[in-house]
């Protein structure tokens, strides 16, 4: 091939690559708007929920279920009820997480640090921009997958991956750092739903151990 042909060829590459870019920089965009869209007007939200945990060769660690509601912002409440009973609640203020089986609530101050997680996400009031970035987008069975990452690094996890039916939000995927993925499954979804304000108010159980944060000025309370 001459010089010319060279050139040619060249060019053709470079045109077949700008174009190629130019798409996949269209398709972050749409990714981007999709999400934008379904956090837009998001007041709350409840759902049942099905959780697998995997490890990092795909095989399944345990199995969960239970419901999940959000009021935002900063407000969201996870019933496990299968194969165990535990409650993670945040009152706005704090994070609460109590086991049944151990008798112990597990509390921390709800704070910059947990503004990238997927949680915070859907019941945050933060720009999607200022934490996350949209690194790609693809349909799988008529399901559309938006992948992000965490902005901040200080995140248990590295990864999270939406997946929408329509204007519905039916599966989250989140990849930590251990090489684990959690699968959540969401179905009898209710978009910006009637929800009772106490259902975010955490009760410590007779006898229950309180670890972290102190429960003054919290929305906790004792019986």
């Amino acid at each position: 091939m001459n010089h010319t042909g060279h050139v040619a060829r060249l060019g053709i590459l470079l045109v077949a690559l700008v174009a190629s870019l130019t798409a996949f920089a269209a398709d972050l965009a749409a990714g981007r708007k999709r999400v934008e869209t379904f956090l837009d007007g998001l007041q709350g939200l409840q759902a049942d929920f099905h959780q697998v945990l995997t490890d990092r060769s795909g095989r399944t660690i345990e199995e969960a279920s239970g419901t999940l509601a959000i009021r935002r912002p900063n407000r969201f409440r996870w019933d496990y009820r299968e194969p165990y009973n535990q409650v993670i609640v945040a009152d706005g203020a704090r994070i609460w997480l109590y086991d049944e089986d151990l008798e112990q609530v597990t509390v921390r101050k709800l704070d910059d640090t947990l503004s990238a997680t997927p949680a915070m996400l859907l019941s945050g009031e933060g720009d999607l921009e200022d934490n996350f970035t949209v690194v790609g987008v693809e349909d799988d069975a008529g399901v559309q997958w938006v992948h992000m990452e965490p902005k901040r690094s200080d995140t248990d996890f590295k990864s999270v991956r939406l997946g929408f039916d329509g204007a519905t939000l039916r599966y989250m995927q989140l990849a930590d750092k251990l090489g684990q993925t959690t699968r959540l499954t969401f179905t009898n979804v209710e978009r910006n739903p009637v929800i009772d304000p106490s259902r975010f108010t955490f009760t410590v159980p007779p006898g229950a151990d309180v670890i972290g944060e102190p429960t003054h000025g919290s929305s906790a309370h004792r019986p």
